[in-house]
């Protein structure tokens, strides 16, 4: 993969990876992965906000440059749109269910684990 397709912040993903694989977490909390585009600002409010709730990894799968990606994004969530946020194997979804969670406290719970 080039240096232009990883993420600042994040590792790159190349379609051959199996994301679901990655999907236990560490025992500092569950792993979060989320589908993005380069020039998304609100793929860059969703990083930043789990950022500030302690999320140091982030598993980010850029699918602007990559159709695969993108058809296997759509495949997992239903959605076109992105971001699109999973932690640990709940599909949160995009950056506004992301940030109606934040607001409710269930972020918090869910970034504890189990």
């Amino acid at each position: 993969m080039s240096a232009a397709a990883r993420p600042p912040g994040g590792r790159a993903t190349s379609h051959g990876e199996d994301v679901a694989q990655r999907q236990e977490g560490t025992p500092a909390g569950p792993s979060v992965v989320m589908y993005f585009r380069d020039t998304c600002p609100y793929c860059l409010r969703a990083e930043r906000l789990l950022r500030a709730r302690g999320v140091r990894d982030i598993d980010k799968i850029r699918i602007d440059e990559d159709p695969d990606l993108r058809r296997q994004m759509i495949a997992r969530t239903g959605a076109r749109t992105v971001p699109q946020i999973f932690i640990g194997a709940v599909h949160v979804g995009d950056g506004d269910a992301l940030f109606a969670m934040d607001q409710a406290g269930t972020l918090a719970l869910l970034l504890q684990g189990p």
